[in-house]
């Protein structure tokens, strides 16, 4: 017995206090904020913007200007519907112009909160999961904030290029939204990213990590959000994330990572890190999940509705405390 207390006390504690560590980093366990959210979503019009975009938008990548056009029309449109003050930031690149279109409410630019999603595909693929989804939520969520408004200046960008050629580079719609603000001194409270929010699982192993030592922190059914960010930005993403969780029944994960742990950076939120904002992206883990990520199997009939209007009412509430 001395034997077993001493291999307990050298070896199996030290190892236990080392995963409580890592878990508590990576993590950032919190309890919830709040009550359930009073507000709601119709998974139905989630599913109506998904289909337009990723059908009658097709296809919709960067050589393809005259469907991205038609498609931020759309998404005007709707913005449109809810009083918010909405303009259009046009940009040029190798001879083509793009548009990022913004739903702005508030009197002020102070302490101004950004919500952002791509529009655009990689390539000849409907992209309903990438990024009609997160377009779809955004949409949404301006609905929402035109219903139910926050006492808070909030801007919602839907951004053109985030997809090769241009992911990366300064030509990424957000990348020009994020030049704008360093220009105009403009203080930033926060940026969220919604990226590829509608594919959920409740099979076993459904979730993969781009390292197994991950499957100790995670669950391995993809039936969750993520919320991603930097190590640096915890105390952002924890208020976030606290906010997020209780708000409906969808459960919310977070994982708080160098950004050179591949998918942490995978979105329009690394370019305003380098005008020094906390900027977090909301996901379904991407690939990590939907295997038909950036393939033809990614189309509007294999989303889950009902967990996406979950995503968008813990979003909303996520913002609100902020």
């Amino acid at each position: 017995m001395k034997k077993v207390r001493r291999i307990v006390r050298l070896f199996i504690l030290p190892l236990l206090v080392l995963w409580l560590l890592a878990w508590g980093i990576l993590c950032q366990p919190v309890f919830p904020g709040g009550r359930k959210s009073a507000v709601s979503v119709d998974p139905e019009a989630l599913k109506k913007h998904v289909r337009v975009i990723s059908e009658d938008f097709f296809p919709r990548d960067c050589l393809n200007v005259r469907n991205l056009d038609r498609c931020s029309d759309y998404i005007r449109a709707e913005f449109e519907k809810t009083g918010a003050r909405i303009r259009v930031q046009e940009y040029s690149e190798n001879g083509r112009s793009y548009r990022n279109v913004i739903a702005r409410f508030g009197r002020s630019d102070e302490n101004l909160l950004i919500v952002g999603a791509h529009y655009d595909a990689c390539g000849p693929m409907p992209g309903a999961d990438d990024n009609a989804s997160g377009v779809a939520g955004l949409i949404e969520l301006v609905g929402l904030l035109g219903r139910a408004p926050l006492d808070r200046n909030v801007e919602l960008v839907a951004y053109s290029t985030e997809e090769p050629p241009y992911f990366r580079s300064p030509s990424m719609g957000s990348a020009v939204h994020a030049k704008e603000l360093r220009e105009s001194r403009i203080n930033v409270r926060g940026v969220v990213i919604l990226e590829m929010i509608g594919c959920f699982s409740d099979d076993w192993m459904s979730q993969d990590f781009p390292f197994p030592l991950l499957r100790l922190f995670y669950p391995s059914r993809g039936n969750y959000i993520a919320v991603v960010g930097r190590l640096d930005q915890w105390p952002f993403m924890r208020q976030l994330k606290k906010n997020m969780q209780g708000a409906t029944d969808l459960p919310v994960y977070s994982i708080n990572a160098p950004a050179s742990l591949p998918g942490v950076d995978f979105s329009d939120h690394l370019n305003y890190w380098e005008t020094g904002c906390n900027a977090v992206m909301v996901t379904d883990t991407s690939f990590y999940r939907n295997h038909d990520y950036h393939d033809e199997g990614d189309v509007w009939g294999r989303l889950d509705y009902n967990r996406m209007a979950e995503v968008v009412v813990a979003v909303y509430e996520g913002i609100k405390k902020l």
